[in-house]
């Protein structure tokens, strides 16, 4: 006894023309990269711009620029991070006031 192939069904479609409102906003990862980065770079140019002292007067401890590096990078990638948070703040606001309205064309199927 042959299968019989199952007959097609057609599948149920509902369309209806929705109404939406798009409005931008900043990538907020992409605002705090670039301001750890900038902070990076601003460590790297505090590190060679300020020549310090061979031993340090309050440790009395030697620090490699390397390490000097380090430390102000701490600082400056925190600060520069937060500057680029606060850039990614004031340009949703800039931005996300132009609010557009969208026709949209909204399917559904249902087999």
């Amino acid at each position: 006894m042959a299968e019989q192939p199952a007959p097609e069904r057609k599948p149920l479609v509902h369309e209806e023309i929705v109404t939406l409102r798009v409005r931008r906003a900043p990538k907020y990862g992409v605002f705090l990269a670039a301001g750890a980065l900038l902070g990076i770079l601003a460590a790297l140019i505090l590190t060679f711009a300020i020549d310090g002292a061979d031993i340090s007067p309050y440790t009395q401890v030697v620090y490699t620029q390397l390490q000097v590096f380090g430390f102000t990078a701490l600082i400056c990638v925190v600060i520069g991070a937060t500057l680029g948070a606060v850039a990614a703040l004031v340009s949703e606001r800039v931005v996300g006031r132009r609010v557009r309205d969208v026709a949209v064309d909204h399917e559904r199927y249902r087999y």
